[in-house]
């Protein structure tokens, strides 16, 4: 499970983060082997702002599931705090810590579309984008065509100053994993052959994950450290069989012997399929806002959707996202999700799922618990 301690309309930070601690201790009894918490700053509606602590948290709260991040931001982050942090939290609770560490990509926008430009994006990119392929269906998994975005650069590049992210970090992205594997180990040396002891970090029982959202260098980096990976399919869908593929032909026996890999999926379960649509009809006005460069707004309840009218252009900047959600009944649900582990030979499933009352958002986990075991 992944959860951004998401805020509903009219809810706190505090209440988020309670419905956090409690969804944890569901989900061990539903079964599920992961409980991972993102990595989300300045959003109005995302409380999982501060992963470690909340991951700690969770961790104390729970006993026997395995706890995590989905993922840290490296950007925003060196080496040894992310080791430290994780490791303080893997020696208090050894064998249950999953670090998933990803590239703050966002970051990059301001690299690829000129702040200046009237529509978001530059004359350039928006060639691009018009040459891009259109939605294609593999095996029955639908595959969208990558979206029509114009983000708010300004307001972008202002919020990623104040978090502290760096524009031009001194080490690539695979010699931050490196470093980060190196502190947990205890065998980090700087340039002149120094051991450096980082003791909350030297020894920590956890795992690495690279999290990836297209075939790029995250991909290509957990395929040449041996590590295992997880796909995005919730957040960036037109991507994940490319993904997928470049960390696989990348692949190198490492702290893993063969590939592995997970596969993010956006999902609401109710009873039946009329109802899990309205509890997930705040979903397309919520993306829209995150897509739209606002940040995540608190999710709309049904009530609050009916008014909220997407433009053409909102539309348009989610659809992909709307049309790979996994929503309806246990039965339904579970044929689609059956059908995105076959195409993409994912070993394990990542589910997110967002609604506005907590004690759905239960239920649809537990729903798909149920469903998902009797397949077995």
């Amino acid at each position: 499970m992944l959860d951004l301690a998401p805020l509903a309309s009219g809810a706190s930070a505090p209440e988020a983060l309670r419905n956090t601690i409690d969804l944890a201790r569901r989900a061990e009894s539903f079964g599920y082997s992961r409980y991972w918490l993102a990595e989300h700053h300045l959003t109005p509606g995302v409380a999982s702002a501060a992963p470690a602590v909340l991951i700690g948290l969770v961790a104390a709260a729970t006993e026997r599931i395995r706890v995590g991040s989905g993922a840290v931001q490296t950007g925003h982050h060196t080496a040894v705090v992310i080791a430290e942090e994780f490791g303080t939290i893997a020696h208090l609770h050894p064998g249950r810590v999953d670090l998933g560490l990803g590239r703050s990509s966002i970051g990059r926008l301001k690299d690829r579309v000129a702040p200046s430009a009237a529509n978001g994006s530059t004359r350039k990119e928006a060639a691009k984008e018009a040459a891009k392929p259109g939605s294609r269906v593999v095996d029955g998994l639908l595959i969208p065509a990558p979206p029509a975005v114009a983000y708010d650069i300004e307001r972008l590049s202002r919020q990623l100053q104040l978090v502290g992210f760096r524009d031009a970090p001194d080490d690539g992205y695979d010699d931050l994993v490196r470093d980060v594997q190196a502190f947990l180990a205890g065998t980090y040396q700087e340039a002149d052959g120094t051991t450096v002891s980082a003791p909350a970090a030297a020894g920590a029982d956890l795992q690495i994950w690279i999290l990836a959202a297209s075939a790029g260098e995250s991909a290509r980096t957990a395929g040449q450290l041996g590590l295992p990976l997880g796909a995005n399919y919730h957040v960036v869908p037109s991507t994940v069989l490319d993904t997928v593929e470049a960390y696989r032909k990348a692949f190198r026996p490492g702290v893993l012997s063969q590939p592995w890999v997970m596969v993010s999926a956006d999902v609401v379960v109710a009873p039946d399929d009329a109802t899990a649509r309205r509890l997930a009809s705040g979903y397309g006005p919520w993306v829209a806002s995150i897509r739209t460069g606002r940040g995540a707004i608190p999710f709309p309840s049904p009530e609050e959707a009916d008014t909220m009218v997407l433009t053409d252009r909102e539309r348009a900047a989610v659809a992909d996202r709307l049309d790979t959600q996994f929503v309806g009944s246990p039965e339904t649900v579970v044929r689609g999700l059956r059908v995105l582990r076959d195409v993409t030979g994912a070993d394990e499933l990542l589910i997110t799922t967002i609604t506005h009352s907590h004690a759905d958002r239960v239920r649809s986990y537990e729903l798909l618990a149920e469903a998902w075991s009797r397949q077995w």
